[in-house]
């Protein structure tokens, strides 16, 4: 039996973890550690990108046969791997920039959530 497998998504992925290793922990890192907004990133991307797919037995579904796949992906792009990955990238910047603008609120909110009252430090001792 085969299952279909998005390569685009798999590629976009492994991206968005890379260029957020670039941002600062607070509050980049910890902002799309949140699923919702992690999803928002990824459709971000996703949306402005032609997908391919394959299928793939289950026997082929390692990691690395995928990432044998992934080199299909760039093979078949009208850009070079280079300029694909390049433009990749930008529209992961693009998209963590328009959330951000769009969703400072909300992030506030919830990154204000995740703090632990009694792990703050005390304000007690001026």
């Amino acid at each position: 039996m085969k299952t279909v497998v998005n390569l685009t998504q798999q590629s976009v992925l492994g991206e968005i973890e890379n260029v957020l290793d670039t941002y600062p922990y607070n509050p980049y890192q910890q902002a799309f550690a949140i699923p919702d907004l992690r999803q928002e990133l990824i459709a971000f991307v996703l949306n402005r990108i032609p997908c391919f797919y394959s299928a793939i037995s289950s026997e082929q579904m390692s990691l690395q046969n995928l990432e044998k796949e992934d080199c299909l992906i760039n093979s078949r792009l009208p850009r070079s791997p280079l300029e694909q990955q390049l433009h990749i990238q930008n529209l992961i910047h693009q998209g963590i920039y328009a959330l951000f603008q769009e969703k400072s609120d909300w992030i506030s909110h919830h990154l204000c959530e995740t703090v632990q009252p009694d792990s703050e430090p005390s304000h007690w001792f001026g």
